[in-house]
């Protein structure tokens, strides 16, 4: 089973979902499409007329966007910035700027621990690629000196981006999937979709509307412990929307030690804050943001990243820790079920 399968199988076993029988009628009409890109497995559902018209154009923006702002992609924007580091301001799409200057706002929320300017270290490292290996420290220590994304400027005049110093470089890969949220979602209300289902890559799911019959859309958290496609625990709702960032996504095992991707900028080391996943889940806030503060969360732990959440208005998460504790924000409380016996779930910090 080659990689691409083996993706799809555990993104569609990881969905938890409890789909209305297709009907006859043009409400009941679900059209469905899955595809590999932005380097994981995209799977979009939509229900009602203008399923198949939504579902389309879904895909052909998720293209768009991964040729806009992936890093490894010729003529990308991201590329066109990282080739002109320290050399000139690069003009680059509107949505682009959009990213790079809401990713900068949640590196000044975070105090840094955020931070696109962290390419140099995942290139370094490798993880996720057939090259991924433990840097020595001499090299973490070189490419830390071009993280600081306070070097990254901005001109928001004409949509322009600079990265100050030569040898720098971006990577959207922690916020670029929830932007993408968003924007299908934009395409759902377009074309008057009231029902859909979007899951980009397992880790961000939007729950668009209700399920057909209108009753709570149900979402598997993925078992951090388990294989792809295993969950712990459900949460049920509509219109909402839920990002998890884990150790599990991508790492490699070297002298019987993990190292996972989610790298922290000021140690330059995967992320070590006795956590294994966070889950962002909310029905206040953007994907994009949830895709930022599930990467913040994970980094802070489970004592600074509850507060941080706990001060945002409608948003809610759920860590993991590697004892098999479940510790959930104040809003989830009696809204997550836990389904595997072996994690227990604190809801009172």
């Amino acid at each position: 089973m080659n990689h691409f399968i083996k993706k799809f199988v555990a993104i569609i076993v990881t969905m938890l979902i409890s789909v209305s029988v297709v009907g006859c009628g043009n409400n009941d009409q679900q059209y469905t499409r899955t595809d590999f890109m932005m380097d994981t497995v995209m799977q979009v559902t939509a229900y009602g007329r203008n399923a198949k018209k939504a579902v389309d154009e879904s895909m052909n923006k998720l293209k768009e966007i991964d040729n806009l702002m992936s890093s490894q992609k010729s003529g990308s924007d991201i590329q066109k910035i990282n080739d002109n580091a320290g050399v000139k301001y690069v003009k680059v799409n509107p949505e682009t700027f959009y990213v790079i200057k809401t990713a900068l706002k949640y590196s000044k929320i975070s105090g840094g621990y955020f931070d696109i300017t962290i390419a140099p270290l995942v290139n370094l490292w490798g993880i996720g690629t057939d090259h991924a290996h433990v840097p020595t420290e001499s090299q973490i220590k070189d490419a830390m000196k071009y993280i600081n994304y306070k070097d990254v400027l901005l001109d928001e005049k004409n949509d322009e981006v600079k990265l100050s110093r030569k040898g720098m470089a971006i990577d959207l890969g922690g916020i670029a999937k929830g932007f993408a949220a968003d924007e299908l979602e934009n395409i759902m209300k377009e074309n008057g979709v009231k029902h859909a289902l979007i899951n980009l890559g397992g880790s961000s799911v939007y729950l668009y509307g209700s399920k057909p019959d209108g009753s709570n859309w149900n979402i598997g958290i993925q078992n951090p412990f388990g294989d792809k496609g295993t969950y712990f625990a459900i949460v049920s709702g509509k219109d909402m929307l839920i990002d998890t960032s884990g150790n599990y996504e991508r790492y490699f095992i070297q002298n019987g030690k993990r190292y996972h991707h989610i790298l922290n900028p000021f140690t330059g080391y995967p992320a070590e804050s006795g956590v294994v996943s966070t889950t962002i889940v909310s029905t206040n806030i953007k994907s994009i943001d949830a895709d930022a503060l599930s990467t913040i969360t994970f980094i802070l732990g489970v004592d600074k990243g509850m507060k941080l959440i706990e001060s945002m208005p409608g948003v809610d998460a759920i860590f993991v820790t590697p004892d098999y504790k479940v510790y959930a924000t104040s809003g989830l409380k009696g809204k997550l079920k836990i389904t595997d016996s072996r994690f227990k779930l604190y809801e009172n910090r």
